[in-house]
């Protein structure tokens, strides 16, 4: 996935960079037997549960200044840290201006809480 990844992100600033790949060891942490797809059409790094799964679980969105860390139920996850934001449906995210707020203890709690609502259904 390196050289793809790299290609993904080249024509993001570092700071932009270097956050996506915080975000990208954070989610593999949290979600370790995860797929990870590169949709550089979408702008997006998806993480779905199984390989040929259409739905994604999280998904890291690069911009020029921040990137966005996307909960694709972000809607039903509690938050008491109030870290979500958007007002769609389903999709929340959580825009990360720094490397240090990737290692904000709320954020892995949110991940955690993703997965964990998510793997209720696959049960």
């Amino acid at each position: 996935m390196g050289n793809q990844l790299d290609t993904f992100l080249a024509s993001y600033s570092r700071e932009a960079r270097e956050i996506a790949l915080c975000l990208r060891i954070l989610v593999m942490n949290v979600f370790p037997y995860v797929t990870e797809r590169i949709d550089p059409r979408a702008g997006i790094i998806s993480y779905r549960r199984r390989k040929a799964s259409k739905d994604w679980v999280f998904a890291i969105a690069p911009h020029m200044k921040n990137v966005n860390l996307l909960f694709s139920k972000g809607a039903h996850i509690p938050d008491p840290s109030k870290l979500l934001v958007g007002s769609g449906e389903q999709t929340r995210h959580v825009k990360i201006k720094s490397e240090a707020e990737t290692q904000n203890s709320a954020l892995r709690l949110l991940l955690e809480k993703a997965l964990n609502l998510g793997s209720e259904k696959d049960t």
